[in-house]
């Protein structure tokens, strides 16, 4: 009975150390960084905005820092002011908040509220760059700040020399790109009559076309 007593006190305390774990302990990095080799302006592309279905993870409303955020229901013709910061190196290879691996290099961002994944184009307003980015992540969880870029974008945006930007985003309508739903329905063909006579032959089909809203032949 002791021995058991001993190891619930000790699962119990490996729990408490596993709840108080901070960042640092999580990131392999105390201080976000750009990565050992800088990336140059031709290797980087924009996101291509095409339809993909929202994700199962990271689009339920929440609470950080004891702050509610509500995830916005239909972003179309969704525009907002405010800074962009960036993240990098140190959260590079961890995963977004939709289960996604967060890659520095790729056309990326963070939102607040935007629906992930979400098409946006950004403005930065202090030298007039713009670069479209894939929004998959939540963030940053900053006052007056909007926008998390990923490295690459930052660096579009001529962001990662100053740190923070005065941006606008604007979002991007992919829905024209979703592709119509096929019906489920088997399509098949009954004969209800043989008639050597064509008129009454015709009065029939235009009888069941509209009793039956379908096609007759």
């Amino acid at each position: 009975m002791e021995k058991r007593s001993f190891l619930l006190a000790g699962l119990f305390a490996l729990l408490l150390a596993g709840c108080s774990s901070s960042d640092s302990e999580r990131y392999a990095i105390n201080q976000d960084i750009p990565p050992d080799a800088p990336i140059t302006l031709d290797h980087i592309e924009d996101a291509t905005p095409r339809y993909e279905p929202y994700s199962l993870g990271g689009n339920k409303d929440y609470t950080v820092l004891g702050k509610s955020y509500s995830v916005i229901d239909n972003p179309q013709g969704f525009k907002q002011k405010g800074k962009a910061s960036w993240y990098g190196k140190k959260f590079h290879g961890h995963l977004t908040s939709n289960g996604e691996t967060y890659d520095m290099y790729s056309m990326s961002a963070a939102h607040k509220t935007l629906p992930i994944p979400s098409y946006v184009k950004v403005t930065n307003l202090d030298n007039g760059k713009t670069a479209v980015v894939r929004v998959n992540d939540r963030g940053p969880f900053h006052d007056g700040r909007i926008i998390d870029l990923s490295y690459a974008a930052a660096t579009k945006l001529g962001v990662i020399q100053t740190g923070v930007a005065n941006v606008e985003i604007e979002h991007i309508d992919t829905s024209a790109h979703k592709k119509p739903k096929t019906s489920n329905h088997p399509k098949f063909i009954i004969q209800v009559a043989s008639l050597s006579n064509a008129e009454n032959s015709q009065k029939l089909a235009d009888k069941l076309t509209k009793d039956y809203q379908q096609p007759s032949l």
